[in-house]
């Protein structure tokens, strides 16, 4: 564990004190890289606090805030009328942000990803965050918590694999992009296509992932048991070398992540990821379309 890493939980552990004397408070917890342990001197200290069908006041909060030593509140997402919202301040230079929600809400989000396959939200990453989290009140409610969201579901699985089985065919527009001016987008379809593969492949290795924020790639990659070989540097690189040899090179990545999918889940089509592998762009000829040809 990192030093700044020790440094924040003991500040967390210090910061909850008076939280606990809010009466609908019924869990909390540290999440983020001070709760893996690899938080560094630039790290937010990020908690998240569970209530009993209340929030608590904003006054409460105000009070609880400025007892501490903390600053004005910096921002603040959400709606506490919706069961949810975030806000942070700083606290002896740390930004100190903390997700305030509802049980009921927090497991319907639980839900909305196992059981409603909603994706397209950061979702996942809160799911990721519980189960690697450092409980500061309620173990064994957040304990509940781990072992539900622990069981990733197969169909949890296929909805990962379906949504990232789509790749712009980069690698056969060479000319295109050499001669259009069109860095910009390229590197844009370089970026969307490293997401969907880790899209994918998350969803084989069971793992919970979001674009949102995403950080750590390597280590999140090392998690995984299925996987193209070195893909976290294959990835990398395709951002530091001319884009004609980054499309050539998500053209073979792409096709050994659909090659991976076929191995593992037989049944899903992949006829259209894999159509354009080995395509090029031809050129028309003036020629022939004078001739009608």
């Amino acid at each position: 564990m990192s030093e700044a890493s020790q440094i924040l939980q003991s500040l967390a552990a210090r910061i909850v004190e008076p939280y606990r004397s809010l009466p609908t408070l019924r869990a909390a917890m540290v999440t983020g890289s001070a709760a893996k342990g690899l938080s560094d001197y630039y790290s937010d200290l990020d908690f998240t606090f569970y209530y009993e069908r209340d929030l608590p006041a904003d006054e409460d909060l105000n009070d609880i805030r400025l007892g501490l030593g903390g600053s004005e509140r910096k921002w603040m997402i959400g709606d506490p009328e919706e069961g949810s919202f975030a806000e942070a301040y700083d606290l002896h230079g740390i930004e100190v942000q903390i997700g305030h929600t509802t049980i009921a809400k927090w497991e319907e989000t639980i839900n909305g990803v196992l059981v409603d396959l909603k994706l397209d939200t950061p979702a996942q990453k809160a799911l990721e965050g519980t189960l690697v989290c450092r409980p500061l009140v309620g173990e064994a409610l957040i304990d509940r918590w781990k072992r539900r969201i622990a069981s990733y579901p197969s169909a949890l699985t296929e909805a990962m694999v379906k949504k990232h089985l789509a790749f712009f065919p980069i690698w056969g527009l060479q000319h295109h992009f050499e001669t259009r001016d069109a860095n910009l987008w390229g590197h844009q379809i370089l970026v969307e296509a490293a997401y969907n593969i880790i899209g994918i492949l998350a969803g084989l290795n069971r793992l919970y992932f979001t674009t949102f924020q995403f950080k750590r790639m390597h280590r999140f990659i090392e998690q995984m048991t299925i996987t193209p070989d070195n893909l976290g540097q294959r990835l990398e690189r395709l951002f530091h070398q001319p884009l004609s040899n980054s499309s050539l090179e998500l053209e073979q990545l792409v096709s050994e992540t659909i090659s991976l999918v076929e191995s593992h889940l037989p049944h899903i089509d992949t006829t259209q990821a894999k159509k354009r592998l080995g395509w090029r762009q031809k050129p028309w000829d003036p020629e022939r379309l004078a001739a009608g040809k």
